[in-house]
């Protein structure tokens, strides 16, 4: 609860405060400072700023006790509070049109997931995600946003997975992929907006964004080959494998060699 409460703009006291007044009401700052472990003095401080900002009540008794304001009515006015600002913003704030499409990089994990969130959140229409499967709790939360929004979420799982996702394509794994050097993710938004990277050891995390539109079309199209794939690999897959050779081998030997990185 410290880490969500210090999300909404609270210090790391102020949310042991409001968390001790939260599990127990009407407490003086004495008794405050003795759950939280604190001097009195950086408590009243932590007590004043709480009740600035709205968190807390406070009982002119003696000696004064205080009360933390129900969590409801605090997540409700913060709700308002960030529209009524959203709302200011987009009416004085017009993005200008770019002249050509953009490429960004973001390195590091807190980067790249507010990156995905944001992506995910300012998608109207459709997600494709394609990930190994050990890689989706990157994503999973906020393509479920998504889904819940209306938005039509595909995930694309490289290997076997438990997703709460409603529409989930898995791609089984040949045994060569065990030793690829990293995991490569993808998420197309609206067919305009792509996310590309990899995860693993070998490489240091980083993701890039784009809107070009060679790129958005490249990953429609992969997109289209894999569910055309899983298709006919569902009807037809023994008299593929018995054609062609596991996982396509008779068809892509001849040019392994060549396209090795």
């Amino acid at each position: 609860m410290i880490d969500e409460l210090r999300r909404i703009g609270l210090s790391d006291l102020e949310a042991r405060c409001y968390l001790a007044l939260h599990e127990e009401p009407d407490l003086s700052g004495y008794e405050v400072a003795k759950r939280v472990s604190v001097s009195r003095t950086n408590v009243y401080a932590a007590l004043r700023s709480l009740t600035d900002k709205g968190l807390c009540r406070v009982v002119e008794s003696d000696p004064v006790t205080y009360d933390a304001v129900p969590i409801e009515q605090v997540v409700r006015l913060l709700q308002s509070d960030f529209e009524q600002t959203a709302r200011s913003l987009l009416s004085q704030m017009h993005t200008p049109p770019r002249a050509s499409a953009s490429f960004y990089t973001w390195t590091g994990t807190k980067a790249i997931k507010t990156a995905i969130r944001r992506v995910a959140a300012n998608a109207n229409q459709s997600i494709v995600a394609d990930l190994w499967a050990e890689d989706i709790q990157w994503v999973e939360e906020a393509l479920l946003e998504a889904e819940g929004r209306g938005v039509a979420v595909t995930l694309i799982s490289i290997g076997e997975c438990h997703s709460r996702l409603q529409n989930v394509i898995v791609h089984k794994r040949s045994e060569s992929w065990a030793d690829a050097p990293s995991r490569k993710f993808s998420l197309l938004c609206d067919a305009t907006s792509a996310l590309l990277g990899s995860f693993g050891s070998a490489q240091k995390l980083s993701m890039l964004e784009t809107d070009h539109p060679s790129l958005a079309e490249l990953l429609q199209n992969a997109f289209y080959h894999d569910v055309v794939m899983e298709r006919i690999e569902q009807d037809l897959g023994r008299e593929l494998a018995e054609r062609y050779g596991d996982d396509y081998a008779h068809i892509l030997q001849p040019y392994r060699e060549y396209l090795k990185p």
